[in-house]
C-alpha cells in the first residue's frame, strides 16, 4: 500500500513543475513572436548586434553563422561558433537583436574564462550518462528490488539536476551583458530595450523550469523508491 500510495504522491510533486514549465514556454513563445515583429531604430540585424557586442568585448576570433529552425540559437565552444537561427540572423527586430547579444554573451564569457560556463562544460559528459542511465537503472532496481542500482541510479541523475543548476549563473550573466551592451552602446532605445528584456526574462525562466523539472524528478524517483523499500 505504501509504494501505491508514494507513486501516486510523486505524481502530485511533478504536476505543478509541468505546468510551470509548460506556462515558461509559451511565454517565450509568445513575447518572441511579439517582438519578432517589432523592428528596431537601429536597423541592425541581429548578426551585427553580436558581432559588435563581440568587438566592444576585444572577442575576434568568434564565427557567427546561420541556422534553421526557431529559436535554435547557442554558442558553440567547441568550435568557437555563434549560430543564429534564419529569424535572428538577418532580422533587424528587438527579439532578434537581445537573442543575439544573448549568445555573444556566452562567447565573451567563454573567452574571459568565466568559471560557472567552464564547470558547466565540465560536467556535460557526467551530465549525458546521468540523463541516458539515471532513470532506467532506477527502474531496474526497482524491478529486481535492488535499492543499490536504483540509488546509483538517482545519483546518476543528480548530475542531470547539478547541471540545470549551474547553467543559471551561466545563462543570467549572458543576459545581462547582452542587456548592459544594449542600453550602454544604444543598440536599442528606451522602449525597445523593455522588449528585449521580455524575451530574454522570458528565455531565463525556462532554465529556472528545467532545473526545478530535475529536482522534482528526483525527487518522485526517491518517493518512489522509498515506497517499494516499505513493500
Amino acid at each position: 500500500m505504501d509504494y501505491y500510495l508514494m507513486y501516486y504522491m510523486s505524481g502530485i510533486v511533478i504536476l505543478p513543475v509541468f505546468i510551470f514549465a509548460l506556462i515558461c514556454q509559451l511565454s517565450v513563445k509568445s513575447n518572441f513572436n511579439k517582438y519578432s515583429k517589432v523592428m528596431s531604430r537601429s536597423n541592425m540585424t541581429g548578426a551585427d548586434a553580436a558581432w559588435r557586442l563581440l568587438q566592444l568585448n576585444g572577442v575576434t576570433d568568434v564565427k557567427i553563422q546561420k541556422i534553421g529552425g526557431t529559436l535554435t540559437d547557442n554558442f558553440n565552444p567547441s568550435t568557437n561558433t555563434i549560430c543564429l537561427s534564419e529569424a535572428v540572423f538577418s532580422s533587424r527586430s528587438i527579439a532578434a537583436i537581445g537573442i543575439a547579444c544573448h549568445e555573444a554573451g556566452h562567447a565573451v564569457q567563454h573567452a574571459q574564462g568565466y568559471s560557472p560556463l567552464a564547470f558547466r562544460n565540465f560536467v556535460i559528459p557526467a551530465t549525458r550518462i546521468g540523463s541516458a542511465l539515471g532513470v532506467p537503472l532506477c527502474i531496474i532496481g526497482m524491478f529486481i528490488n535492488s535499492e543499490l542500482i536504483a540509488y546509483i541510479g538517482l545519483a546518476l541523475y543528480g548530475f542531470v539536476a547539478l547541471f540545470q543548476l549551474i547553467t543559471l549563473p551561466v545563462e543570467f550573466n549572458a543576459s545581462r551583458r547582452a542587456l548592459e551592451t544594449i542600453q550602454t552602446y544604444g543598440f536599442l532605445d528606451a522602449q525597445e530595450y523593455i522588449g528585449a528584456k521580455k524575451v530574454l526574462t522570458a528565455a531565463a525562466l525556462t532554465y529556472v523550469a528545467a532545473l526545478a523539472s530535475a529536482i522534482a524528478t528526483m525527487l518522485r524517483l526517491l518517493l518512489i523508491i522509498s515506497g517499494g523499500r516499505r513493500r
